[in-house]
């Protein structure tokens, strides 16, 4: 079997792959904000209260619904609905996405199975327009389905990075990658918060959005797929039977394995905590604004894309900050402004938009930095040939596939009835993640796993 690697790229060709690349962060983001973090969340919740108590909460009116859903025979707040079936989404992933990964470390077509999986999702994520009146099952299953395509393809996508960046260029190109994503989900939000502005009929202004989000991603996904070209896999051990089979035996087979990379597992399980507070918090933040502090859904989506568009700077800052300092420590320093954040969240009080709105700018200068370092840094802790395999791994804990962080929110709402507890109660996860990463030592994970070292560790 012929091995190519980014050695055979000339200069000119992968800059125009590595252009291609970022376009699907463009392509998925819409989707990952104008759905996942800022419409979709509290309107389901907003059908599953219609559906529980015949009309959704009403601050204004002082009505809060507090009758339970019953599903499967169990009880289930209306307002923890989301953080459920995103739990239950991890779950799943946690079987399927590593799977996922094995299959695309086989594949000889990388970007066309990106591409299945991306168009599959974004069909899901148009189909949300139909989730109206008390119809929460249906947005129950749409959005789990959407979620787990959406994992499949950036387990695809991310190990697409290893082939073609180079060690010294993957914080650059993770970051710029980053970058292109909050102006994508940017504009389309601002197009969006337009449309809830000027229509009188706010549910279908939030229906329309939602299908212009699953278009989005369909169409923008083209370009990667066609722009960056398949090769051969590098796979060091080959699996017997066919090719589901040998999947799974290539998975296993990467389970054990991972023992001999104790900095890379050490590093695994450290992202796990701090990634799923960080996702948790995107998914919260906009019932955390509506249902909790009072805030209309226009005023949380502005929130919003504040977010998006300092999150262009922060990622670029955060990569070239990195280059100076090295991704793992940029990380740390990150992960302690998340902390006060989610502190002085928890300490915001109701109708105080301007402190909101504080807090919006300060995610939006750590968020995309603090992933798309983590996505380059992680990159250089797995063994070639199994970037897809080792990437499911980490999709696991990837944007909206977390689920300690959304259990834990999802339970303290539904013991307390109030937003603000269940936002305290993600410090932990936090502090968990720091803890972990404290741990890491870079030098030594890059080179049990047969990488060469970049200029700046």
């Amino acid at each position: 079997m012929s091995v190519e690697g980014i050695a055979d790229l000339g200069p000119v060709r992968r800059a125009r792959e590595q252009k291609a690349w970022y376009w699907y962060d463009w392509a998925n983001s819409a989707f990952v904000t104008t759905t996942a973090a800022v419409l979709f969340s509290p309107y389901l919740t907003s059908v599953a209260e219609k559906a529980a108590c015949g009309r959704a909460t009403d601050e204004d009116a002082g009505y809060k619904c507090t009758t339970d859903l019953h599903v499967l025979g169990l009880s289930v707040s209306a307002g923890s609905l989301v953080f459920y079936i995103v739990t239950l989404s991890t779950i799943l992933s946690a079987f399927i996405l590593p799977v996922v990964g094995a299959v695309a470390d086989r594949s000889s077509s990388k970007p066309r199975l990106l591409g299945g999986f991306a168009w599959a999702g974004s069909v899901m994520a148009m189909l949300m327009f139909l989730v109206a009146g008390s119809a929460w099952q249906l947005g129950a299953v749409l959005l789990l389905l959407a979620t787990l395509f959406l994992g499949a393809s950036l387990v695809v996508y991310d190990s697409l990075l290893v082939d073609i960046a180079e060690p010294d260029d993957r914080d650059r190109v993770s970051s710029r990658g980053w970058a292109l994503g909050y102006l994508g989900g940017g504009l389309l939000l601002a197009v969006n918060f337009v449309l809830l502005s000027v229509m009188s009929d706010t549910e279908m202004a939030v229906r329309i959005s939602l299908l212009s989000a699953g278009v989005w991603w369909a169409v923008f996904t083209i370009i990667p797929v066609r722009g960056i070209r398949s090769r051969p896999p590098v796979a060091p051990d080959v699996e017997p039977g066919g090719l589901l089979q040998a999947s799974f035996g290539q998975l296993w087979h990467t389970l054990r394995d991972l023992r001999r990379y104790p900095v890379t597992l050490t590093f695994l399980v450290a992202y796990l905590f701090y990634n799923d507070g960080i996702q948790t918090v995107i998914y919260a933040a906009s019932v955390y604004g509506e249902k909790e502090l009072g805030f209309e859904k226009s005023s949380v989506l502005l929130a919003f894309l504040v977010v998006q568009f300092v999150g262009i700077g922060g990622a670029l800052l955060f990569g070239r900050v990195a280059r100076r300092r090295g991704a793992y420590h940029v990380i740390r320093v990150g992960l302690f402004i998340w902390l006060g954040v989610v502190v002085a969240g928890w300490l915001t009080p109701d109708e105080n938009f301007a402190l909101f709105l504080a807090l919006a700018v300060a995610i939006g200068v750590v968020l995309g930095g603090t992933q798309a370092l983590s996505r380059s840094f992680y990159s250089q802790l797995i063994p070639r040939g199994r970037e897809a395999e080792y990437f499911s791994l980490y999709q696991a804990c990837e944007r909206g596939t977390s689920w300690i962080g959304t259990l834990v929110f999802g339970l303290v709402h539904q013991w307390t009835d109030s937003y603000r507890p269940a936002l305290l109660a993600l410090v932990l996860l936090f502090v968990v993640g720091i803890a972990f990463l404290l741990r890491v030592d870079p030098r030594r994970g890059i080179e049990e796993a047969g990488n060469p070292l970049p200029r700046v560790v």
